[in-house]
């Protein structure tokens, strides 16, 4: 989390006193923060890696806060790839967060198992390592402290590894996960990053369900909570539609801190495009326009049309059967 210490470019201490009410809200999670989580979920829980159909690719935009200086943009690419075993995934994360004059750079990989608890319903569980580069750069923007020690040194730089693990139980139509994203905390930081940045566990919990409510027509609620201990949670609920296994339509709600509007469409059998609009509802709504985020996932491999997540396939022997697409999870 930013200290009031750290510095956001602002037109006025006025500004900045509000972008930092939001930042305590809605940013006091350390992991980048997600509308269209329901698409992202390899991003946070290594378990979730080896549950796809096919190898999945996942680009994805993020600017928070449009008109204010120095809110945060995030980039992120992920790999999710299941292995022929249908029991084991690997996937790969490299992330870019900004946020005033800090840069998190995040590369990771993961490794999940999976096992079959009855016909329909799997259990993985995953395990992820790689490191994050803080850079920290006073040269951007205008300062509150002209005379903070601190910023004498003008950039700091700190790579500090990164290890986590999680579980993703799944079936045709629901899912829950838990994970950690990094049980390291500040023995990597040294004293004068300790002064701009706090390292907690942060414990992330997911869970959907699919509605079937005629052909063609699916409902799914779903929910992330993100807790990070002398941080308030950050709860986010969910629901959408996907008409014709083709469009999706929906909203999202993320308490005291924004709602959104939510929409998709799988272009092809082997690309998905989906885009959300943030509006906030606390004090940081005078001064913005919102927040957008873009998503293209690419499925690797998939042939044919288009079929029901609601299928009557049979698993291999002692294997977990993968689920069919399309899915929202």
């Amino acid at each position: 989390m930013i200290k009031k210490r750290s510095i956001v470019s602002c037109k006025a201490i006025f500004i900045y006193s509000i972008l930092l009410l939001g930042i305590g809200t809605l940013y006091g999670q350390k992991e980048p923060q997600y509308t269209q989580y329901m698409y992202n979920i390899g991003s946070f829980n290594s378990a979730y890696v080896g549950t796809t159909e096919t190898p999945e690719i996942s680009l994805l935009y993020r600017a928070q806060w449009i008109d204010i200086p120095g809110a945060p943009r995030t980039i992120r690419a992920g790999l999710n790839l299941p292995l022929a075993n249908e029991k084991n995934g690997l996937g790969f994360n490299i992330i870019n967060d900004e946020l005033g004059p800090a840069t998190h750079t995040y590369i990771d990989a993961a490794y999940s198992f999976q096992v079959l608890l009855s016909e329909n319903t799997k259990l993985s569980f995953g395990v992820n390592a790689g490191g994050s580069l803080l850079n920290m750069d006073f040269n951007k923007g205008s300062f509150e402290f002209e005379n903070e020690p601190l910023l004498n040194s003008q950039s700091l730089s700190k790579f500090y590894p990164t290890v986590g693990a999680g579980t993703f139980m799944y079936s045709d139509d629901w899912y829950l996960g838990v994970s950690v994203p990094n049980f390291i905390t500040d023995v990597a930081y040294n004293d004068e990053i300790k002064t701009v940045l706090e390292d907690k566990i942060q414990f992330n919990f997911i869970g959907g369900y699919v509605f079937n409510i005629s052909d063609g027509f699916k409902f799914k609620p779903a929910f992330l909570i993100n807790y990070l201990k002398g941080a308030p949670t950050n709860i986010n609920v969910s629901s959408n539609f996907l008409i014709s296994n083709v469009v999706t339509l929906g909203a999202s709600y993320k308490l005291d801190t924004s709602i959104s509007a939510l929409a998709g469409i799988q272009i092809s059998n082997s690309l998905f495009f989906g885009y959300s609009y943030d509006y906030n509802t606390n004090g940081l709504v005078n001064f913005n326009s919102g927040s957008h985020e873009a998503i293209l996932k690419f499925y690797i491999g998939k042939k044919g049309s288009v079929r029901n997540s609601n299928n009557n396939s049979k698993s291999t022997k002692g294997q977990p059967k993968q689920i069919d697409t399309p899915r929202f999870f």
